[in-house]
């Protein structure tokens, strides 16, 4: 199963930090950034994937969220 993550947030070391841990974790990125301005801050995004080959890789609220959309169809 491919999970999918969009990490957000200032554009600032903080966030690169977040993208860096997730490469890191075996996460690539998907497609390019994406930025944009909120009156005070610049806002940055970038999509990234992971194949998680067990069940176990995958976060508690994730496989809820996941089984929720089972569940509405």
């Amino acid at each position: 199963m491919k999970v999918y993550r969009y990490l957000t947030g200032k554009d600032d070391v903080h966030f690169c930090a977040r993208v860096s841990k997730a490469l890191n974790e075996g996460y690539a990125l998907y497609g390019g950034p994406t930025m944009t301005f909120n009156g005070t801050d610049v806002i940055v995004g970038q999509a990234i994937v992971k194949e998680a080959v067990e069940e176990s890789e995958l976060s508690e609220q994730f496989q809820r969220a996941y089984q929720l959309q089972f569940e509405k169809n």
